[in-house]
């Protein structure tokens, strides 16, 4: 089943949502993530994203605290990531009773980490690839490598990680439609599963990733939209639930 994943990008324990990764360039939605997780989960949401900005821009995870606190809330799946660049973290998320630990610029720099990880911990690791015109950036999106995202993928894969969250950051919070080319492109590269992030900007978004017929493109991440009352989370909930009934049974 193709899923709609609401985003909690958290920043100060606010929830925000910035544009391109620029930290100067926020925009504040809620004092409440908590309350934010709970509406999410009222409306029919399964699954939900969060990123620790502090952490992603640091190295340091800043606001366990409130995941610890959505956790308790909520029965949601929860994926998090941002700053998580050891084992130690990985495993006090995951202590958290988090479903997922999410590693970016760690495992660009240390293979070895990831490999071991991804034997430890299983289908539990997830890894983002964050890029730019094709190749994978690092440090909070401030500078790129000269590694291209689906070698990167590749790599992954051979390590056994089963799980990527592919972001166009041309795309990212500018509500300017999903790089349906990438995502695709992305999907045929690995056999693993691809979340598709950046650019959603309505239900006929994520219509058009689904409708790209890659069983192993399993969902997309949406943020902003959300916060501005383009996409609703039941419509798009709903959208996708009847799709899959009609098309997989």
């Amino acid at each position: 089943m193709f899923l709609p994943i609401p985003a909690i990008d958290l920043m100060n324990g606010q929830v925000v949502r910035l544009s391109r990764g620029r930290a100067e360039e926020k925009t504040v939605y809620s004092d409440d993530p908590v309350a934010v997780a709970r509406q999410f989960e009222a409306l029919g949401a399964r699954r939900l994203h969060v990123v620790d900005l502090d952490g992603a821009f640091t190295g340091q995870p800043r606001n366990l605290e409130i995941l610890r606190r959505i956790r308790e809330a909520t029965a949601l799946q929860i994926e998090m990531g941002g700053g998580l660049r050891t084992r130690d973290l990985v495993e006090r998320v995951l202590g958290l009773g988090l479903d997922f630990a999410i590693l970016g610029t760690s495992a660009l720099r240390d293979r070895a980490l990831i490999a071991g990880l991804a034997a430890d911990y299983g289908d539990k690791l997830i890894v983002g690839i964050d890029a730019k015109d094709g190749r994978v950036a690092i440090e909070g999106w401030v500078e790129t490598s000269e590694l291209t995202a689906i070698d990167f993928a590749r790599e992954l894969q051979a390590m056994g990680v089963g799980t990527v969250i592919y972001t166009d950051i041309a795309t990212d919070g500018m509500l300017s439609g999903p790089n349906l080319s990438a995502q695709a492109e992305m999907a045929d590269a690995v056999a693993m599963r691809v979340i598709a992030s950046g650019g959603i900007r309505d239900v006929a978004d994520l219509r058009a990733l689904r409708d790209l017929n890659r069983p192993n493109l399993i969902g997309a991440i949406t943020g902003r939209a959300v916060y501005e009352q383009r996409l609703s989370i039941a419509e798009a909930v709903q959208a996708m639930a009847e799709a899959n009934g009609a098309s997989r049974p």
